[in-house]
Parts: C-alpha cells; sequence; structure tokens
C-alpha cells in the first residue's frame, strides 16, 4: 500500500534533480514522496481523475480489462514520466506497480489550474500528450501487422533505445516485468513468448547468460535482431549488449 514520507534521503533526493521552475515536473518538487510497493494499484480504470502523478523510481504497468476479462497492458512507464492525466472526469487505465514504485501526486485541480496559468506549461502538456498518442498508434501497428518473432524483437529493441536514451552508454538493461507482462503487452500468450524466445537464441540473435547475470540475456547481433522485427531504419551496427531480467525467475 502507499505510504508518504516527508523526509527523503538526501542522496535519493540528489538522485532526483530538480526541474526548471516552468516544467511540468517542477509542479511536483515540494509535494511529499510516496511508496507503492510491487502489485499494488495506483489507481483503477474509472475511478474518479483527482491526482497526477510523477514517477521517480520503479515501473508501472497500465492495462484496461476487455469485455471477456482479458488484461491487455497498453503500456509501461518508467521514471520521469507523469500519468494519470486525463482530459475527462476519469481514468482511462488502470495502473499498477511492477515493482517498488517511488512517486509524487498533485491533485488534478492544482495541476489543470497551473498549466491554465502558465504559457510555458500548456504547449509542454500538448507535447506530452501527443507523445502518448503517437504510442497508442505505434501499439496499434505493432499489433495489426506484425507477427510474434517481430512483436517481440520490436519489444527488446524499443527497451534498448528507452534505456540508451536515459542511461548513455550503458550496455546493461533491467527488465523489470516478467514474460506474462510482455505477452499481455504484444498481444500473445505466455507460451508464445517463451517459444519465440528460444527461437531468438536458435538463431542466434540473442543468448541466456547466467555467468554475467542472473537471468540476463545477451543481445548477441542487434543488426539481426533489427531485421528480425522489420525495423529497416534500426539496422545500424550496435555494440554487443546485455539485458538483465529483474523480479521472479521466468
Amino acid at each position: 500500500m502507499l505510504s508518504t514520507t516527508q523526509n527523503y534521503e538526501s542522496g535519493t533526493t540528489a538522485l532526483h534533480a530538480v526541474h526548471h521552475q516552468t516544467s511540468l515536473h517542477s509542479l511536483f518538487c515540494k509535494q511529499p514522496f510516496e511508496h507503492l510497493t510491487a502489485g499494488k494499484a495506483l489507481f483503477f480504470e474509472s475511478d474518479d481523475a483527482v491526482d497526477v502523478f510523477e514517477i521517480l523510481e520503479g515501473t508501472l504497468r497500465i492495462f484496461r480489462i476487455i469485455a471477456d476479462g482479458r488484461r491487455v497492458i497498453t503500456g509501461f512507464l518508467y521514471p520521469n514520466d507523469i500519468v494519470g492525466i486525463s482530459l475527462g472526469g476519469r481514468y482511462l487505465y488502470s495502473a499498477e506497480a511492477v515493482t517498488s514504485v517511488t512517486l509524487r501526486r498533485l491533485s488534478r485541480r492544482r495541476f489543470d489550474a497551473a498549466v491554465t496559468e502558465s504559457d510555458h506549461l500548456r504547449p509542454q502538456l500538448f507535447a506530452l500528450v501527443s507523445d502518448e498518442m503517437a504510442a497508442a498508434q505505434d501499439q496499434m501497428v505493432l499489433l495489426s501487422s506484425k507477427n510474434a518473432e517481430e512483436r517481440l524483437c520490436s519489444f527488446l529493441l524499443a527497451t534498448l533505445r528507452r534505456q540508451a536514451a536515459s542511461s548513455g552508454n550503458r550496455t546493461t538493461l533491467e527488465l523489470p516485468m516478467g514474460r506474462q507482462d510482455i505477452a499481455d503487452y504484444l498481444g500473445l500468450t505466455i507460451e508464445t513468448v517463451s517459444r519465440t524466445m528460444t527461437k531468438l537464441i536458435g538463431k542466434g540473435a540473442i543468448q541466456i547468460d547466467g555467468v554475467a547475470a542472473r537471468n540476463a540475456i545477451t543481445i548477441c547481433r542487434p543488426v539481426l535482431l533489427a531485421q528480425m522485427a522489420g525495423d529497416e531504419d534500426d539496422r545500424s551496427r550496435e555494440p554487443r549488449l546485455t539485458i538483465v531480467r529483474g523480479g521472479r525467475s521466468h
């Protein structure tokens, strides 16, 4: 469950530098830190959209439950993401912690008022909503036009790009989500994800490396992985990369 910590240790505070005073993130800087344990919900689909949240540490999954009871994960959220923005009065999806999460909340009333009054914040909010729409369109293309192998390869490549953008030259990635989460995100069964992973190993694109790290996946041939994903623009020569799968063994 969520707990509030007024005095967060200085080392962690320094890790999350305060953004410029005219950024959306600056709206959260005086809010207390809260903690969400793995598996706990932040909010549910159709709840009143009363708060907006800034993620500082950890990973969230956002999802919807469709008519037949299946869970469809529509995205994963990471540090520096803002979640809970709604153009209506209710949340459009549920948000749940994949790992332990540290975040800050701001009432939607205060968030909306600050954006309305600021010429600097309005375009930032528009850009944020536009990015979310673009991500949704990319996901629709992924699910409608790619087979299981292409979907999984695209997911691995997207994860590599995300971490490269946030951490520079790091060569090790942590996938905090398990195979069931990956399956629900890619519109596959967990058995298909496992079989496809085995195929990628057989083709020499990846290998399981239990020596380098527990449950590590080494990307042996990134260019081949991009070709298998059907991403013609991603065939650049990338260094040998390792993905470390966090959480329980899968």
